[in-house]
């Protein structure tokens, strides 16, 4: 009878440990299920968003945008306006576009992007060159003239570290530089401060069109690597001429070595989308130019060669669909970007022996090619 009651306890014992077995091994499944389910809706909709804030921005029209900035700020559109309204707007977009600034993220999805950044950083470069330009040249009538206050503080903004989180943010540093053109604007546009001006001469624009012929042409030699090519060692072979007008050769040994130049598998895409994004902001900064120093380059008939630029730049910005993504169709869609890069820095060059006065030509024909 004991033993009867024993087995009869160890068996309810048995049942309700495989019943709390059972119990534990469902929880755990469940557990599992809800944890990965909760993993597969954040990947989900990290990549959605991921997606969105990839979407290049749209152009912009250059002189609608110039028209409503100044009827919104009360400002007269004065020559250089146009310019500088453009730079205001493309250093705003890169800010607030989709995502905004993603350059500097340390989060997902904006740490995961890599083509964004590098669109971001090509706008950045063109919008260096041009703030430059205008503390440089645009601003001043002459080299001995003294800079623009506001200018001279927008640009050292622009040039602050595109990756900075915090202390200070890349985006409080390009705002503030945002601010200084806006202060440029209103002292530009008033009447009354006849100490501001914009000198839309031949020769600012010219060495405008010199930087962009430079990061152009640097742009093709990447963009063509990017599919490998073979090149000449030239720069191991630089020949100088010495006082005496007589040359002199300075070599390392490797003149014309041929080697195989290739950018990493890794790194094409980060190229090519820095290319458009240059092409995005150099199309809207021409566009802007092609207005204020309308009547230089009309002197010097330059117009055709500008607007087939713009024409370049503008055809570089084709949407990407989903089968130009496809690896084994890269190399065609960098050759013709980097033929729309070539063309377009054959035509600055074009236009820089325009800009250039007939006397000046006779000095720096070796340079310009004529």
């Amino acid at each position: 009878m004991l033993n009867w009651k024993k087995r009869s306890r160890d068996a309810r014992d048995q049942v309700n440990d495989s019943v709390d077995d059972v119990k534990s091994y469902l929880g755990g499944i469940w557990f599992s299920r809800t944890l990965l389910t909760l993993v597969a809706v954040y990947l989900i909709v990290t990549i959605v968003i991921g997606w969105y804030w990839s979407q290049e921005p749209e152009f912009f029209s250059v002189q609608e945008h110039t028209q409503q900035s100044a009827d919104k700020a009360q400002h007269s559109i004065v020559t250089g306006y146009t310019t500088v309204v453009t730079l205001k707007q493309v250093a705003t977009t890169l800010l607030d576009k989709p995502g905004g600034y993603l350059t500097n993220d340390i989060a997902p999805p904006g740490i995961w992007l890599d083509n964004t950044p590098s669109w971001e950083y090509g706008v950045l470069v063109q919008m260096r060159d041009l703030s430059r330009a205008l503390r440089k040249d645009f601003a001043r009538s002459q080299s001995q003239s003294t800079e623009d206050p506001d200018l001279a503080k927008a640009e050292p903004r622009f040039n602050f570290d595109n990756k900075s989180w915090v202390l200070p943010a890349t985006e409080d540093e390009y705002r503030l530089g945002i601010k200084s053109l806006d202060r440029y604007l209103a002292r530009l546009s008033d009447p009354e401060k006849t100490n501001t001006q914009f000198y839309a001469r031949a020769d600012n624009l010219n060495n405008w069109l010199g930087d962009v012929a430079t990061r152009l042409g640097s742009l093709s030699q990447r963009l063509s690597a990017s599919v490998g090519k073979a090149r000449l060692n030239m720069d191991s072979n630089q020949e100088e001429t010495s006082l005496s007008g007589a040359p002199s050769v300075m070599s390392n040994g490797k003149d014309g070595v041929e080697e195989i130049v290739k950018t990493p598998w890794l790194q094409i895409d980060n190229v090519f989308y820095e290319a458009r994004g240059q092409a995005w902001a150099l199309s809207h900064f021409l566009r802007a130019i092609e207005i204020d120093f309308a009547d230089v380059i009309a002197k010097k008939n330059a117009t055709v060669s500008v607007r087939q630029i713009i024409r370049e730049l503008e055809a570089a910005q084709e949407p990407m669909v989903f089968w130009l993504t496809i690896h084994w169709l890269w190399p065609t869609i960098f050759l013709a970007l980097t033929r729309r890069s070539s063309n377009c820095v054959n035509c600055c060059h074009r236009v820089k022996v325009l800009l250039v006065s007939r006397s000046a030509r006779k000095c720096y024909g070796f340079f310009y090619g004529c």
